[in-house]
């Protein structure tokens, strides 16, 4: 017990302060580390940075500043960081390289999330997948297409080629055609669809809409009808026009034809 006695005064003196620098350093760089992520935050959240980016940012500041006041204070200790420093790049080179495609989705999911080229809502067409954006992950894209199915998909695939943003102008150009006997009135066929076209709502006035004679076919004289609608109005205003057409064109006595070819047979003698 004497000996115990007279030796802890010197562990207490020689050990003691440097437990308590490093405490104090540890304690201090949390505090620091916190700081400067929620600095990092309200920078990107004046910036208008995406929410689920920005958290992450936050989150990857913080314990890399958490890691850095670790190692501080083992060092203070008289701990030999460098071994541990060399053991965490070669551990963080591996799972790069085990994670290279996870990572390729991670930079281009920021690059969604930065600059936006579309966003929850979108109807898009990327990364071989049609239909609205139902939600924008860090690692992937989730779609949601028109017959109620749910595509996932890298964002390494999304940004990898052509991003098509029908939503992004809010208004499309619905492309219709079609077509009348070569017998029947064009005149008058042309002014029913200018008809059907300027009495629905759903068909903007601005831009006009486009109704022209578009090609002289094999059995049958072409229309192309080309109103703009909104993007929700775009396959209602299809289905109604195409109703609307078939019935008054019927009620008008103008004829939609079907191919047809006519065969004439010559008597050999």
């Amino acid at each position: 017990m004497s000996d115990i006695s007279q030796m802890l005064p010197y562990y207490i003196t020689t050990y003691g302060f440097s437990l308590l620098g490093a405490i104090l350093i540890f304690i201090i760089g949390r505090w620091i580390a916190r700081w400067l992520a929620n600095l990092a935050g309200k920078f990107m959240s004046k910036t208008d940075v995406d929410e689920t980016l920005s958290k992450f940012v936050i989150n990857l500041t913080y314990v890399a500043l958490l890691v850095f006041a670790i190692l501080a204070a083992l060092s203070s200790l008289g701990v030999q960081t460098t071994s541990f420093i060399a053991v965490i790049g070669a551990a963080g080179l591996a799972i790069g390289l085990a994670l290279q495609g996870a990572l390729s989705n991670f930079a281009a999911g920021a690059l969604i999330l930065l600059f936006k080229p579309f966003k929850v809502g979108d109807l898009i067409e990327a990364g071989g997948a049609f239909g609205t954006v139902e939600e924008i992950q860090i690692f992937n894209t989730i779609i949601l297409t028109p017959d109620n199915k749910t595509i996932i998909v890298p964002n390494a695939q999304v940004t990898g080629g052509n991003i098509t943003n029908i939503s992004a102008k809010g208004i499309l150009r619905l492309d219709l055609i079609f077509g009348i006997g070569y017998n029947d009135d064009l005149l008058k066929a042309k002014q029913v669809l200018e008809e059907l076209i300027a009495s629905d709502e759903r068909a903007l006035k601005d831009p006009a809409p486009t109704v022209a004679v578009l090609e002289l076919g094999d059995s049958s004289v072409n229309f192309a009808a080309r109103p703009f609608v909104k993007v929700e109005d775009y396959w209602d205003l299809h289905f109604a026009l195409t109703e609307q057409v078939k019935l008054r064109f019927d009620k008008e006595g103008i004829s939609i034809p079907y191919p047809q070819q006519d065969v004439h047979l010559h008597q050999v003698k």
